[in-house]
């Protein structure tokens, strides 16, 4: 957290910054106090003539452990069945232990804090041709996932992570957008075939898959690539493992986050 973050939880919660530095296993509960919402979030805050200065990894932090507080004590939250349409899904215990453990808040707040800032450029590539350029984009999967084709093996792993994140991104925050004009079917038949689905019958079967449903299994998959072509498997990087046998928790829990605190403070031209 920045300096600017520490004076604001200091003032929020009335405890010297220094101390809260010192005292760094307490954030979890800091986080989660209501007055670093209402500090942050709350109507007083959002009205403000000028903006806080927080960061991006403690805005979300705020809004990550909040909604871990509010999906412990509610019975229902709403799931897309349609464009622009809802209903109830009664899987809250669900969402609610996806965000139990510290290290699955941390992924998920790591993740939003990731996208503030969005990565494109372009990279040769040789064809029949000659060289060639083109381009990527981070928010772009398969623009994305073309670089799996130019980079070395040392890199592969980072890419299929990112190709990952991105799925859980955009089917998180964008539900809508990756449902209805994230993907082509070109473009769907292409990230299965980068995925490495050979089977013809499952080949078929995941191209005519609903594109939310497409990205929840491409999404895991390629965070279980990322972690089986991993040079150096660490404790955080082992959270991706659970991440994608939880894929759909994950991307629910960031729906409801969305749909409750990001919309409202996001400027459409940051993203």
């Amino acid at each position: 957290m920045t300096d600017g973050d520490l004076r604001l939880l200091s003032a929020a919660l009335d405890i010297p910054a220094a101390e809260l530095r010192r005292d760094q296993d307490s954030f979890p509960a800091v986080l989660a106090d209501p007055r670093v919402f209402e500090a942050i979030l709350g109507e007083r805050a959002v009205a403000r003539a000028v903006p806080l200065q927080v960061s991006p990894f403690l805005l979300f932090a705020v809004v990550v452990h909040r909604a871990q507080r509010e999906l412990a004590s509610m019975s229902h939250v709403p799931e897309r069945a349609g464009l622009r349409q809802k209903v109830p899904v009664f899987d809250t215990p669900q969402l609610a232990d996806f965000l139990a453990t510290p290290e699955r808040r941390l992924f998920l707040i790591e993740l939003l804090a990731s996208f503030t800032r969005i990565a494109s450029g372009r990279y040769p590539v040789r064809t029949r041709h000659g060289w060639r350029w083109r381009r990527f984009n981070e928010l772009d999967p398969v623009r994305l996932a073309g670089l799996l084709e130019a980079v070395g093996e040392a890199e592969r792993p980072g890419i299929y992570r990112r190709l990952g994140d991105v799925s859980l991104f955009l089917t998180g925050v964008f539900p809508d957008y990756a449902g209805d004009r994230a993907l082509s079917p070109v473009d769907a038949a292409r990230l299965v075939r980068i995925a490495g689905v050979s089977a013809r019958d499952e080949h078929e079967r995941m191209i005519a898959t609903p594109a939310i449903e497409l990205f929840e299994l491409l999404g895991a998959r390629w965070y279980r690539t990322a972690w089986q072509l991993a040079p150096v498997r660490t404790d955080r990087l082992a959270t991706i493992v659970e991440v994608a046998e939880r894929f759909r928790s994950a991307r629910r829990v960031l729906n409801h986050l969305a749909d409750h605190y990001l919309f409202p403070v996001i400027n459409p031209r940051d993203t």
